[in-house]
């Protein structure tokens, strides 16, 4: 093969082409030995040396003019170790998910080259204003393993992309990947390190001594590791073109006015520049319209303030307080925590629950960040399992059913799982409903887990890291088995959608600041306007919808919540409307037959509601 080294170009990071020369550029230090190592369809070695005059600070780069790339792969060596590129776009040896016979093999995972073009179609990020956002999260692998799915499409990209329809109908308007960047699934596991003598620290060089035995794997289904940050995860591919295929994805989602949103893991190890970087990449190459960031020690305010991702939604666990002051025309910043999971939870199980902290979750908004409400994610009881069991039933993850949330504050009913007794049933079916309408109603972006709108379970396993099988994959059989509950959930997003009081950017004053007749947003218990009770667990919420205008222009509604988590009927007081006016009934979550009501009923009665035990309705002024 002929070819010709040159001085490399030490702006782009990883492996980069242009015309007819390839250029690498990597970490190293001016001390160490480098070399490239090519290796060939017949897995030939080429060992190219990098020049030591070729560096600049700690960054190697060298230009190979004339490589013939197209049918190659590649590693590094550093004084004589072998080291995978991380900037690597492509890796190559992982195709196959959850395939142990590969660490057992004669050379490591390697590098490939990804150099495609994608025909991006004008592609135009959607910026989605927060407050018409509906988030959903899934994980790619669970959600496309159900028999369901077409033999290649299961556990990829692809598969995905078919639920597209779905999901758009449902209301979704922005879906969180757990990570998508690949990671290493297979974990040995813990209490059989006496045959890990000889393997490698390093899970990519996959070198297993002659005398030591095979080790025994877990597998890491959701991907919460460091990984390689810069290609998506190969068996996530039905065609083999990972980055092709998503890309189409995200292409697709775009076309249906819907967001990508990422998750992504960061270790203390993480270089906080390279980090940024990374984003940085997801949003040129991908045109990624969000990251919810993990792990430790992450520059948050960095990535806030970065210009590239000025107008890329970040979500974290929090934001330093100088962010605070700092608005802007574009808000793209999103609080994303347990607090809100929490206290509904703690009400709606009656267990240690307080309403001013409920109330408080179901109103938080701030003009800079937003806030994200949900009740059930990865980490904890699937929506259904919430008022199913009280226990965690982790056994099967092989760790003495030591993992997982000790605590879920969760119910159910009386009986631990499944049970075919009917009163049993219906309280279950109630409470999924009171918690898809408490998520619904709040201020902040409602957002739900795969599978959570029609009632997936995970038999009551809190934390299905390593369940790759039914237990840990969405069940989409049960959609037809749950039809009325998931066309309830469809039905309360189309209900926040048509009442942007319920989600308006502007947090609530509690008082008429606007002078328009009415306070923005009100209690009011057993009298109008009055709470008399200190803790009640009943209360009434108005929410004057004269503080919010609809896209046509037009003011919203007056809506009215009464939230009754005690276990007899309580009555609360409806504030007098305006002439002409009267209330009418949308929601009774209590109603098993028809707890959604298309259109509204009229309200007998002008000046007072009876709420049904540990229920919630919903009342529209018209």
């Amino acid at each position: 093969m002929e070819y010709t080294i040159i001085e490399g170009n030490y702006a782009k990071i990883g492996v980069s082409k242009v015309a007819d020369t390839v250029y690498f550029t990597f970490e190293g230090e001016k001390e160490q030995k480098c070399a490239i190592l090519l290796y060939t369809v017949n897995d030939n070695e080429i060992r190219i040396p990098v020049p030591d005059e070729y560096c600049i600070g700690a960054l190697r780069s060298v230009g190979i003019r004339g490589l013939k790339w197209k049918k190659m792969n590649y590693n590094y060596e550093i004084d004589g170790k072998l080291l995978f590129d991380q900037h690597a776009r492509k890796v190559i040896g992982r195709e196959k998910w959850a395939d142990a016979g590969r660490l057992n093999q004669n050379h490591p995972v390697r590098a490939g080259f990804d150099f495609a073009g994608f025909a991006w179609d004008g592609d135009r990020f959607p910026e989605i204003p927060r407050e018409q956002m509906v988030m959903y999260k899934l994980n790619v692998r669970a959600f496309t393993m159900d028999a369901g799915f077409s033999g290649k499409k299961k556990g990829t990209f692809a598969g995905v992309m078919e639920k597209i329809p779905y999901l758009k109908e449902l209301g979704v308007t922005s879906l969180e990947f757990m990570p998508v960047y690949e990671f290493e699934e297979l974990i040995a596991e813990e209490g059989k390190k006496q045959n890990l003598e000889g393997w490698s620290e390093n899970a990519k060089e996959g070198f297993l001594l002659e005398d030591s035995q095979p080790p025994s794997y877990k597998i890491n289904c959701w991907g919460y590791v460091a990984g390689d940050y810069y290609a998506p995860k190969a068996s996530y591919s039905a065609t083999g073109e990972p980055s092709l295929e998503l890309k189409t994805l995200i292409r697709e989602l775009h076309k249906n006015h819907m967001e990508c949103i990422l998750e992504m893991y960061f270790d203390e190890k993480m270089n906080q520049n390279i980090a940024v970087e990374i984003l940085r990449y997801w949003v040129m190459e991908y045109h990624v319209d969000g990251f919810h960031l993990l792990g430790a020690a992450l520059s948050v305010d960095a990535m806030a303030q970065d210009l590239i991702l000025r107008r890329t939604k970040l979500f974290a666990e929090g934001f330093s307080r100088r962010l605070f002051q700092e608005e802007t025309s574009y808000p793209h910043l999103f609080v994303y925590n347990d607090d809100f999971l929490y206290a509904s939870r703690k009400m709606l199980s009656r267990n240690h629950g307080n309403m001013p902290e409920l109330l408080g979750q179901l109103k938080r908004q701030h003009p800079v960040f937003g806030f994200v409400n949900f009740i059930a994610g990865n980490n904890g009881y699937t929506l259904a399992d919430l008022f199913c069991y009280v226990q965690k039933h982790n056994e099967a993850n092989g760790e003495d059913n030591q993992d997982g949330l000790l605590w879920n504050f969760s119910c159910n009913g009386g009986v631990e799982g499944m049970t075919r007794k009917r009163t049993i049933l219906e309280f279950r079916r109630k409470q999924m409903r009171n918690a898809v309408t408490l998520v619904m109603i709040g201020q902040g972006v409602p957002l739900l887990m795969a599978g959570d709108e029609f009632g997936n379970s995970q038999q009551g396993n809190n934390n299905c890291y390593c369940q790759d099988n039914k237990t840990g994959w969405v069940n989409w059989s049960a959609l037809k088995r749950c039809a009325p509950y998931a066309q309830f959930v469809s039905q309360m997003i189309a209900f926040r959608r048509e009442h942007p009081v319920l989600s308006s950017s502007k947090p609530m004053q509690m008082c008429d600041y606007a002078s328009k007749g009415y306070p923005d947003l009100s209690y009011h218990g057993e009298n109008a306007w009055m709470l008399s009770n200190v803790y009640p667990d009943a209360v009434g919420m108005l929410y004057y919808g004269a503080y919010a205008l609809r896209e046509d222009g037009t003011e919203d509604d007056f809506i009215y919540i009464g939230l009754n988590f005690y276990m007899e009927p309580q009555c609360l007081a409806l504030p007098k409307l305006p002439r002409r006016m009267r209330w009418n009934l949308a929601v009774n979550t209590a109603d098993k037959d028809m707890p959604f009501c298309d259109p509204p009923k009229l309200v007998e009665k002008k000046h007072q509601i009876e709420v049904p035990p540990q229920a919630i309705v919903i009342l529209v002024g018209k």
